[in-house]
């Protein structure tokens, strides 16, 4: 852990090394670039490598897609009270999803043309789910249910399987619970390009979601263009921004949740007072004892864990908008929350007061948890319900419209020197 005082010489240049943007590093983009060309150029047979290599599991084609009876089989192991909780998850995050839906609608311009968007589902759309070793069930729910909210026909989702080919149960579960019309074992960067290119068992789906390691982020970055992408979420983050008010034992414990989803975690703690700066520290020694994945929590704390002491908490929100988090937990006196809250912008997601842990945001309340990461905040939101849905403008104009619109037609086509513009208007107006 690294921890800065504001009275330290050295802190000022620390956190300009904070302001961040999504930069990947060569080699990364090199050795990605070298999946994609494989996947593209061999398809099945390259995919199929790639997942004996990387999650030691022996496919073939006709093995990469989850079975029916698979499926069954899941549903039956899967205990009832795992059920129950996959069921709370997916009623929230439906229920807040629906309430999100872009709508259609039009409205009539100053001269009198009909205008508006309407809303579709995209057709086919790729859902990545991370698993390994800690198979990431709650993000089904937080992306799958949106292309189900959304209307979505085709739903296509990758997920790396074990060394023996196979899925978590409740996962399986949980993409059965929300509409997952295709399920297949493929994770990675090989994954993302199977869904961009297609393959002979994996056809190409129109737009990519969810979120993933680096290779996975950088591997949407690449395919770009030729699919659509809604974010770059890769390992997770969190920041706590806290004064007095604030639990030490609160802190520390959601310090901990976002550490230990492996050791790329980024963990980013703020504070002005003393007392908490050096409480926090000594709950997070004695918290990280009692965990099961106290190894590599280590890891990700000794790598990337930061404890800041703040002049102010006006000091601390200009690092959160310069980090720009994934997750950002706001622990302040009521008044001070009031006062701070219209100042973040560029967190993915805002946790409000001691009782708010970001596990909630992570498993049940509702928004999703796909979030962007690693400085991305700056110019992308969460995944949201209406970026499963193609947006089309309508234009309709009455001969009356035209021709008051004809006239301003005419005038922009003489400035920009495109004469058949003009005229395909004032044709129709003098019609």
């Amino acid at each position: 852990m690294k921890a800065l005082t504001y009275n330290s010489s050295t802190y000022t240049s620390a956190l300009r090394k904070l302001d961040r943007r999504h930069v990947p590093s060569a080699e990364l983009q090199s050795y990605v670039t070298g999946i994609l060309a494989e996947v593209k150029k061999r398809g099945d047979a390259a995919v199929v490598e790639f997942a004996a290599k990387f999650d030691g599991a022996k496919l073939a084609a006709k093995t990469l897609a989850v079975t029916e009876k698979e499926f069954a089989a899941a549903e039956k192991s899967v205990p009832a009270d795992v059920k129950r909780a996959l069921t709370a998850s997916h009623r929230n995050v439906m229920t807040f999803a629906k309430k999100s839906l872009r709508k259609n609608w039009k409205m009539r311009n100053a001269q009198g043309a009909e205008t508006g968007e309407v809303y579709q589902p995209f057709q086919r759309v790729g859902i990545y789910v991370p698993g390994g070793s800690a198979p990431l069930v709650s993000t089904v729910l937080m992306t799958v249910t949106l292309a189900q909210a959304a209307g979505v026909p085709e739903i296509v989702v990758c997920t790396p399987c074990d060394a023996e080919g196979e899925v978590n149960a409740a996962m399986l579960a949980a993409l059965r619970l929300t509409g997952a019309t295709e399920v297949y074992k493929v994770g990675g960067a090989h994954a993302v390009a199977a869904l961009t290119y297609g393959t002979k068992t994996i056809r190409a789906v129109d737009k990519i979601m969810g979120p993933g390691n680096k290779f996975v982020v950088e591997a949407k970055r690449q395919v770009f263009g030729a699919v659509a992408i809604d974010l770059l979420p890769g390992p997770s983050e969190i920041m706590v921004i806290a004064d007095r008010t604030a639990n030490p034992a609160f802190i520390a414990a959601d310090l901990l949740a976002q550490a230990e989803h492996g050791k790329d975690s980024a963990v980013l703690f703020a504070t002005p007072d003393n007392k908490l700066f050096a409480d926090v520290q000594t709950q997070l020694a004695h918290q990280i004892e009692t965990l099961p994945r106290a190894e590599i929590i280590r890891q990700s704390l000794d790598t990337n864990c930061t404890l800041i002491l703040t002049k102010d908490l006006a000091q601390a929100v200009d690092i959160c908008n310069s980090w720009a988090p994934e997750h950002l937990s706001l622990v302040v006196s009521p008044a001070d929350e009031r006062r701070l809250l219209p100042l973040i912008r560029t967190s993915g997601a805002i946790f409000l007061g001691n009782y708010s842990p970001v596990a909630v945001g992570d498993f049940l309340a509702g928004p999703s948890h796909t979030l962007p990461t690693g400085g991305a905040g700056k110019s992308f939101p969460g995944l949201t319900v209406d970026q499963f849905q193609r947006r089309t403008s309508i234009v309709k104009l009455s001969r009356a419209a035209l021709v008051k619109s004809a006239p301003i037609i005419a005038k922009f086509s003489e400035m920009e020197g495109l004469a058949a513009h003009g005229r395909s208007a004032t044709l129709r107006a003098m019609d």
